[in-house]
């Protein structure tokens, strides 16, 4: 009897036995990130939390976030190192979620591949394994495709889901700010997950540096740098709304500082922040020197050093920053809120940063 020769899905490009081998590898990743509410394993056509755990609360409000990493994928896949980037995928999601003051509960992946490599697979769900860990979330599900002919072999991109909960008369945000809060900033742990399409074109394609260099200023290679992990700040947020009182958060994301500072402004009222209380990073000062990039064009692209910010009022401030230094985390009271006298709103950035 004559061999098959008909097309068949392996000979499009996609490998099912790849996949099911890279689903065992992840499962004592995944398992690392159980909560009590969810029910069953992988393997299943959804994931299961038991929602019966609100009960607890008067009026539950769920908050949910979707996310990427962005081009930072590109160095993680040219320096072969993949078990990092589910932090930042975590991060960029969790630490959304928490800006209500919503506890993070759940979360799904979605890997996308070129060719399923199973190893690596496995380390960037061992990665967002990880950062679930960090967040106080469950990993209930995800899906990883395999998609030959859009994709090189090597290459792939990240994305995920989160849900979170909050009570309905703890809901944080802009209509709790008052005149004379204090604007708290929480150090970043480097460029975290945004700008990184300047970041490349500044430093691998127009000064043409490579990966491996060893940069002084830095104290590390360049790769190792660009590839730190964005610091997952959710169980240090929801810390501080136990020990103090909070009236917003605000997660540094695409746009910079003062961009995203203000989405929590109510109207009428303004945030201040000082620049000449924190000294950003090196890597900061290299992206912008090397690209002859403007400040206010960095300011816009980059954290700039400031990964998180709360909003507190004054006489919280001590506490505040007491809680937050006890659990490792470098913060300073960035700024306050003034009243405008109008109606309009927004963030800015005043004085220079310390050297």
């Amino acid at each position: 009897m004559s061999e098959t020769t008909g097309a068949s899905y392996a000979a499009a490009g996609v490998d099912i036995e790849a996949g099911d081998r890279a689903v065992e590898l992840m499962k004592e990743w995944v398992k690392k990130t159980q909560r009590p509410e969810v029910l069953g394993g992988l393997g299943g056509f959804a994931g299961l939390f038991d929602a019966s755990a609100l009960k607890r609360y008067e009026r539950p409000l769920l908050a949910s976030a979707t996310d990427g990493v962005g081009t930072k994928v590109d160095i993680a896949r040219r320096l072969g190192v993949y078990d990092t980037i589910g932090h930042d995928l975590v991060a960029m999601v969790m630490d959304d979620i928490v800006v209500c003051g919503a506890e993070p509960l759940f979360m799904t992946d979605y890997i996308c591949v070129g060719k399923v490599h199973p190893e690596r697979v496995a380390a960037i769900v061992k990665g967002i394994a990880e950062g679930c860990v960090l967040a106080g979330c469950a990993l209930v599900g995800g899906e990883t495709a395999e998609h030959p002919g859009l994709l090189g072999e090597d290459d792939f991109d990240v994305a995920g889901a989160g849900t979170g909960v909050v009570e309905a008369d703890r809901l944080l945000g802009p209509d709790r700010i008052r005149t004379g809060d204090a604007v708290i900033a929480m150090a970043s742990s480097g460029l975290h997950s945004n700008g990184y399409s300047l970041v490349r074109h500044v430093l691998l394609n127009q000064a043409g540096l490579s990966l491996d260099a060893e940069i002084a200023d830095l104290g590390r290679t360049l790769g190792e740098e660009l590839l730190v992990p964005t610091k997952i700040y959710s169980l240090d947020c929801l810390a501080l709304t136990r020990t103090t009182e909070v009236h917003a958060f605000s997660h540094i994301t695409g746009g910079g500082l003062a961009a995203n500072l203000a989405r929590v402004i109510p109207d009428g009222l303004h945030a201040t922040v000082d620049r000449s209380t924190w000294t950003p990073a090196p890597v900061f000062d290299l992206v912008g020197r090397t690209g002859d990039v403007e400040r206010l064009e960095l300011e816009k692209t980059l954290n700039m050093g400031v990964g998180m910010i709360a909003i507190v009022p004054e006489e919280s401030t001590d506490v505040a920053l007491a809680t937050l230094a006890d659990r490792g985390v470098d913060a300073w009271v960035a700024g306050e809120i003034t009243d405008r006298g109008d109606h309009t709103t927004g963030a800015a950035l005043t004085g220079d940063y310390a050297s």
